[in-house]
């Protein structure tokens, strides 16, 4: 059977993701290897062995271009409230939470986040199939 590892994605300046992957989730630098035409870095923290892997290709200087087909990476939170408040004290500009109804019950309770990059993190109340 198969196992998720990791997802990548790739980012313009690695201390700015590190820095708002550590202060938005947690996360923080499980191993970096440095190699001639680009670095990867493996964040991580105690909550799961699911990595988030960073490319950065070094001589870029234009952001990357996201197109259609991405989405979003989802975590899930205790405590949705308390998490939206930190996010936006540290101005790290979370989105309106949003609730969620399917057939009258409560589905999910979520919020999103850009990272510096403008990938789109969906931060999810832990509740039913989101734990």
């Amino acid at each position: 059977m198969a196992k998720l590892i990791h997802s990548m994605i790739r980012v313009l300046e690695e201390a700015r993701s590190v820095s708002f992957y550590r202060e938005a989730f947690g996360l923080s630098v499980a191993q970096r290897l440095d190699f001639d035409t680009f670095t990867l870095v493996y964040l991580s923290n105690p909550e799961t062995a699911f990595e988030l892997e960073l490319t950065i290709n070094k001589g870029r200087a234009e952001p990357y271009a996201l197109g259609d087909g991405y989405g979003h990476l989802a975590v899930s939170v205790d405590d949705l409230d308390a998490e939206h408040a930190r996010f936006a004290a540290a101005g790290l500009n979370p989105g309106k939470v949003i609730e969620f109804h399917r057939e009258g019950a409560l589905f999910a309770r979520y919020f999103f986040v850009a990272d510096p990059d403008g990938y789109k993190i969906e931060v999810l109340q832990r509740h039913g199939r989101f734990l």
